[in-house]
């Protein structure tokens, strides 16, 4: 008998970058130095891998070109594992920071690198830190020319970095021939809360987030997508100096705790990736 509390297919997500390419960091860590780092990404995702094997679960892994260029074996072992590889761009740019332009040229670069690797299109796309807003909405159409058959890349919330409270919620289809998929929210007193995964789900007690998503199922009859990040499960990462005290907590917060929730997520609901719990081919 399932001891799942929703039979209902989630779509689990990673986000395969590095501790020293994150949004927090802007400001701090110049890009042309990331090579002073040792990696630690390759390392952590297999640890997730290994997870996931162990409990029979498909993820869809939105990973940045750098990393695929530097651990092409990874990526092939990601695909050969059975997950979904997507494209998260090369360099980890806000899409709001580029021209259409450089736009255009970074995720082209992730995107052929990934197809020349595993051999197969890629159709998937998440824009770093959810950067796709109301100043560039161009972006869907550059996604749809470069062959994209879906986003996930807004997020419906009031945040400092991103958010667009007013779009929908639940994915559906943009005029400009691609599926968009919302990061999921909870509606509550006429708010939105985030209950998507990453900085919040190692904020919250596992209880309230297990909780959020049970109402959020209940209410809504919609799949729920969760995501985090590779170094989200390192509490043993190199501390980044220079950053301020809320990119610290953002970035620092119960790292030690996260592997354990992760692994309890695992056991509660159903997991699967982006392309079959949506849908989209």
């Amino acid at each position: 008998m399932s001891t799942k509390l929703s039979p209902t297919i989630n779509a689990m997500t990673v986000d395969v970058e590095d501790f020293f390419q994150v949004s927090a960091w802007d400001g701090v860590i110049n890009p042309n130095d990331w090579q002073q780092y040792t990696p630690r990404v390759a390392e952590n995702t297999r640890k997730l891998l290994d997870l996931f094997d162990k409990y029979q679960v498909k993820a869809t892994f939105f990973t940045l070109g750098w990393v695929a260029e530097r651990f092409p074996e990874l990526i092939r072992d990601i695909d050969k594992r059975g997950h979904e590889v997507a494209s998260h761009g090369y360099a980890h740019r806000r899409a709001s920071s580029q021209t259409q332009e450089e736009f255009y040229a970074d995720v082209k670069r992730s995107k052929d690198h990934l197809e020349n690797l595993l051999g197969k299109a890629i159709i998937g796309y998440r824009a770093p830190s959810f950067s796709i807003g109301y100043t560039n909405e161009w972006a869907f159409q550059t996604l749809v020319d470069l062959g994209f058959k879906y986003s996930s890349s807004t997020y419906p919330v009031k945040h400092d970095l991103y958010g667009t409270p007013e779009w929908p919620r639940f994915a559906y289809n943009r005029p400009e021939g691609i599926t968009e998929i919302p990061i999921p929210t909870y509606k509550w007193l006429g708010k939105q809360i985030a209950i998507g995964g990453g900085g919040y789900f190692r904020l919250y007690p596992y209880g309230l987030s297990r909780h959020l998503i049970q109402r959020y199922l209940k209410a809504e009859s919609q799949p729920y997508s969760f995501y985090f990040h590779p170094w989200e499960i390192d509490p043993e990462q190199p501390k980044v100096e220079g950053g301020s005290w809320k990119s610290n907590f953002r970035h620092y917060v119960n790292l030690d705790k996260t592997f354990d929730k992760l692994e309890k997520l695992l056991q509660d609901f159903h997991w699967s990736t982006m392309q079959d719990v949506y849908g989209v081919s």
